[in-house]
This record gives C-alpha cells, sequence and structure tokens, in this order.
C-alpha cells in the first residue's frame, strides 16, 4: 500500500520512526549498532520497516534499555547505602530512595534518567571514599595524640621522681 494513500497511517509510521530514533539514542546505540538491527529485518533504513517491524523493534530496545536502567538503580541504592553506613546514618530503603530523589532533583526514583543516576553514583562513591580517608587520618592523629599524651605522662613522673629526691 501507497503511504501516500493513507494520511493517518503515514502519521502513525513517521511517529513510530520518530520513537525509534529517541528510543535507539536513549540506549546509547552506534550507528554500526542501528544498522545491525535494520539488517536483521533486510532493511537499510527505518523508513524500509513495517509499523509492525518498528513497534517490534522499539520494545526490544525498550526493554533492553529498561534492564539497563534497574542495574544503574540498584547500583545507585547500594552507593547511597554504603555512603548512609560510612557516614552513620539510618539506612533503609525508604531513606536511600529519598536521598536520590532528593540529590538528583527528580520528583520520582524511577523517573531519574542514566545520566544522572551514574552521575549520582560516582558522587556518592567519591563521598564514601573521602569519609574513609578521612576516618583513617584521624585515627592515626588520635593514635599519635595518645602516644604523646603517655610520653608527657611519663617525662612529668620522671620530674616528680626528680623532685621528690
Amino acid at each position: 500500500m501507497n503511504m501516500k494513500e493513507n494520511p493517518i497511517m503515514d502519521k502513525v509510521q513517521r511517529d513510530l520512526i520518530r520513537k525509534y530514533h529517541a528510543v535507539a539514542a536513549s540506549a546509547g546505540l552506534s550507528e554500526s549498532e542501528r544498522y545491525a538491527i535494520l539488517s536483521s529485518y533486510g532493511v537499510e533504513s527505518s523508513r524500509d520497516l513495517t509499523q509492525h517491524q518498528l513497534i517490534d523493534v522499539i520494545a526490544t530496545i525498550s526493554s533492553n534499555l529498561n534492564e539497563h536502567q534497574d542495574r544503574l538503580r540498584k547500583r545507585l541504592i547500594a552507593s547511597i547505602g554504603r555512603y548512609l553506613r560510612t557516614a552513620g546514618y539510618e539506612e533503609n530503603i525508604e531513606t536511600i530512595k529519598a536521598t536520590a530523589v532528593r540529590a538528583s532533583g527528580y520528583d520520582s526514583f524511577n523517573k531519574i534518567p542514566p545520566e544522572r543516576m551514574r552521575s549520582l553514583i560516582f558522587a556518592f562513591n567519591h563521598k564514601v571514599r573521602d569519609l574513609e580517608s578521612v576516618a583513617e587520618i584521624t585515627e592515626e592523629l588520635q593514635q599519635k595524640r595518645k602516644k604523646k599524651e603517655y610520653s608527657a605522662d611519663k617525662a612529668i613522673q620522671q620530674m616528680l621522681k626528680g623532685f621528690r629526691k
């Protein structure tokens, strides 16, 4: 059937092609990956796909994208949970999700885009490393201070012994 014969079908086809390109871009597919998908249907351009083929391709890419986003969400939860544990705060899923939402600026945990999740994962992991390194330095300083106090106590005792004689 010629596309010009049915303007409604033409609009649906154009919308599906736009959606295909938007989903492919969201998934970060390269040109070679897009070409591989199209060639598996025996075409060279997304315009050559039928509506059913476009729907199938969009669904496949979307499901892979959702799996990837789920993995990122789990990594973000783990990263924030580790930060909360390290900082000594209460750690539960509600607190973690609320922290992620506040840090991201979005109104829902599931609406945080992949780029922002990656950024937050990096930021919270970096914070944990900072907290751990500060804790190590603080521990070293406290140990040095205790040694100085001990040697100062010893020196005072030596001085007192000299006065008692």
